[in-house]
């Protein structure tokens, strides 16, 4: 004989194995014995277990149903339990009730697994299932990816805790919204994937959470890795992948790190005062100090802080040594201005009631000058330590000691000197020169004064900061009697016309 699982129990009562499940859970173990081999037809196949396989996860819907099929039968033949499901799903199911570790191949598997113990209400096998690793089709590939894969700090929650480990994590909440008492079968269930996302880039991110280096073939590569790392909210990993370079300056004996503007992150920034912390920001004798930087969930030290701006987004007035931001640079460099304030408890420059008559500060227009730390055109300086491309050509800066206006030096100092002794210059051979000798002297290039001209005629010119980097500096303004952030230049690539910027074009065919 066989029963239906549509007639769903073997006696009066009608009882689906889904509407089963809360109570079997919680009942005793099967009292089913070993030896004896019970028929279960799931579709159109037959299987044969044995008692010692169904009690092996019970109390469960086949415990059930064969028990009370024992207490009514009275030795007669037991009825064939037939339920229309899937054959190929219940062979895995059996090769679990054998003692074997199942584990699910791809994702379709895992929900068809998920689905049928709660439909046979089998706890061991849904145990497993939730705390196995989390199966899922990032654009065409099969991942199972390892719970404990997001420790690290900064990557958790993410896209995976807050998305599929939810919806796959409560046994006592499997289908919310559904009456368990009332279900014929499990509802069907989507297998969880990401269509719209680089299988190939979420391998390289497996491989990153695994510990293992990875080789960034091109910016591409690495613009594609930030924003899938933060599409599935990986804020730790983000932040190993951005690009940055950490020294050691044997120079300032100091380390720095080097990172994009666009990149920084508020939490990240910190104020290193010149002075003890004791001493209050009002104390005369406080010089000022650097803005430092340590990248979130990463950095266990900060570093001195030299941010990088390009996309011409910066135009520099060397007569007032002042530089003005354009777009989206300009917003950035506002808000980093306005977190440096903070993190020194200096208080907002506009007045309350005047921002709240004007909509707040959010209706303002991004400009530094809204922070305690700078005017709306950023206080710059450069050296002869800064690295200065302009058009094309390297040039050595003049010294703020030159003259009191560098920019208009009337009598430049040479800007290519060597050291020659004077007996030597009719030998072949010129010895290792002795800086004790009077016969020394100083000899200048040639090109030295046409360099510098050349240099002194480009300063009146406005310059476009096609890239740049600079060191952040907090120093007190005297004639304003406040602090200012100076942006101190580190490495600058300007033009000053028009040809020069066209001459960085490329024509879209050559591309």
């Amino acid at each position: 004989m066989t029963t239906s699982a549509d007639s769903r129990a073997p006696t009066s009562s009608t009882s689906s194995p889904a509407s089963q499940s809360s109570k079997s859970t919680k009942g005793p173990k099967s009292t089913l014995p070993a030896d004896k081999v019970f028929s279960i037809q799931i579709g159109r196949e037959l299987f044969q277990v044995s008692g010692a396989s169904i009690v092996s996860d019970s109390p469960s819907y086949f415990s059930q149903f064969f028990e009370e099929q024992l207490r009514t039968a009275h030795g007669s033949n037991l009825r064939t339990l037939y339920i229309d499901r899937d054959p190929v799903t219940f062979q895995e199911i059996v090769r679990h009730l054998q003692g074997y570790y199942i584990k699910p191949k791809n994702n379709e598997q895992f929900v068809r697994l998920f689905a049928d113990a709660q439909f046979y209400s089998l706890p061991r096998l849904m145990a497993q299932l939730f705390e196995s690793e989390i199966y899922m089709q990032i654009g065409d590939r099969d991942f199972s990816i390892p719970r404990d894969l997001f420790s690290n700090l900064g990557d958790s929650p993410n896209f995976f805790s807050l998305g599929f480990a939810i919806c796959w994590s409560n046994p006592k909440d499997v289908f919310p919204g559904l009456d368990r008492n009332s279900l014929l079968r499990p509802p069907p269930i989507n297998p969880p994937a990401v269509p719209n996302r680089s299988g190939e880039i979420f391998a390289d991110i497996i491989r990153l959470l695994n510990g293992y280096p990875l080789h960034i073939r091109n910016e591409e590569h690495r613009t594609s890795l930030l924003r899938d790392c933060r599409y599935y909210h990986l804020r730790g990993l983000e932040q190993k992948v951005i690009p940055h370079e950490i020294s050691e300056n044997p120079l300032r004996g100091r380390s720095e790190i080097i990172i994009r503007l666009e990149d920084v992150r508020q939490s990240g920034v910190q104020f290193s005062s010149d002075t003890p912390v004791s001493s209050p920001l009002s104390d005369p004798g406080l010089t000022g100090g650097w803005v430092v930087y340590a990248r979130p969930f990463v950095d266990d030290k900060s570093h001195d802080l030299i941010i990088e701006i390009g996309g011409d987004s910066a135009t520099l007035d060397l007569t007032s040594m002042r530089a003005d931001f354009h777009g989206l640079a300009k917003a950035r460099v506002s808000s980093l201005f306005q977190v440096v304030a903070n993190k020194m408890n200096l208080p907002t420059k506009a007045p309350l009631g005047l921002m709240m008559m004007s909509g707040g500060a959010s209706a303002q227009p991004a400009s530094p000058a809204h922070s305690a730390l700078g005017e709306d055109r950023v206080a710059i300086r450069i050296g002869r330590d800064t690295d200065l491309v302009v058009d094309g050509e390297e040039y050595v800066f003049p010294s703020s000691d030159d003259d009191s206006n560098p920019a208009f030096s009337p009598q430049p100092r040479p800007m290519k000197r060597r050291r020659i002794d004077m007996e030597q210059m009719g030998s072949d051979m010129l010895s290792p020169f002795d800086p004790s000798s009077t016969n020394a002297y100083t000899y200048t290039s040639p090109h030295a004064h046409t360099e510098t001209s050349r240099l002194n005629g480009l300063m009146t010119r406005d310059w476009v900061v096609r890239t740049g980097q600079w060191r952040l500096r907090v120093q007190r303004n005297e004639s304003a009697n406040r602090f200012e952030l100076v942006f101190i230049a580190v490495k600058l690539d300007v033009y000053t016309t028009e040809r020069r910027r066209n001459k960085a074009r490329q024509f879209l065919s050559g591309r």
